[in-house]
């Protein structure tokens, strides 16, 4: 299986270094069967590959048919900040209604999905040494945390204008409107307007995330997948 993130193979072998004994572990470790250390240059430019690859595989599994709607890690729930409507509605026999509105807010959420690779490319280009080493030396997830902290505002803003696009192409409203029309007819109750537009943006680049944070974790077990040439210099075994 293909993996994200090999740099954090590294990581095993480096937690608790400094930035230069993470480096001196690194160089000693990663000679390349050519010969010679690898290169700073050589570290950060497979860092890069292995991020980009990750993030697109990322992407497109979380844009796929059922990317999230199947995935339970994932899957976008009824809003919080709405639940005594949803209990509401499910008490007056509108259990299909409620299904149709969530299952219709993890469609927008994969539509909306296939513009993150770009934002995550983005980010990765912009990884400096400095990045890169605080990525072999971080935790159990300070690659993903990386991404988190570079693109979780540009995705945001990304995501909107995407988020309504997908939202209409996928007719969200067609489906919550009509529930809030039944809900506001039951006598006594407050009426309910969540921002579906930023649920669905929030919890979508959650989603995303968990996907990256998932795939990382998995591969401290299994560094498998070296893809081209530079990740197998950079992350092959001698």
């Amino acid at each position: 299986m293909k993996s994200i993130f090999l740099c954090i193979v590294s990581i095993l072998i480096c937690s608790g270094c400094s930035t230069q004994g993470a480096k001196s572990l690194w160089d000693s470790v990663n000679n390349s069967k050519s010969g010679g250390a690898l290169t700073n240059s050589e570290v950060i430019a497979g860092l890069k590959e292995a991020l980009t690859i990750g993030a697109k595989e990322s992407a497109t599994k979380a844009s796929a048919v059922n990317g999230f709607y199947k995935n339970a890690k994932i899957a976008i729930p009824w809003p919080a900040e709405a639940q005594s409507m949803k209990d509401a509605l499910l008490k007056i026999g509108l259990s299909g209604q409620v299904s149709a509105f969530e299952e219709s807010l993890n469609r927008a959420a994969e539509e909306a999905s296939k513009g993150a690779y770009d934002v995550f490319a983005g980010a990765v280009k912009e990884m400096t040494i400095a990045d890169g080493f605080a990525i072999l030396n971080g935790g159990e997830t300070a690659a993903t945390q990386y991404l988190r902290d570079k693109t979780t505002i540009p995705l945001k803003s990304k995501f909107t204008p995407i988020v309504k696009n997908a939202i209409e192409k996928v007719n969200v409203t067609s489906y919550w409107n009509p529930l809030v029309t039944a809900y506001n007819k039951i006598p006594g109750v407050a009426k309910q307007n969540p921002n579906l537009e930023n649920y669905i943006t929030d919890k979508a680049i959650d989603g995303l995330m968990t996907l990256i944070s998932e795939q990382e974790t998995k591969i401290r077990k299994d560094p498998a997948a070296q893809v081209t040439d530079l990740l197998k210099k950079v992350f092959g075994k001698k």
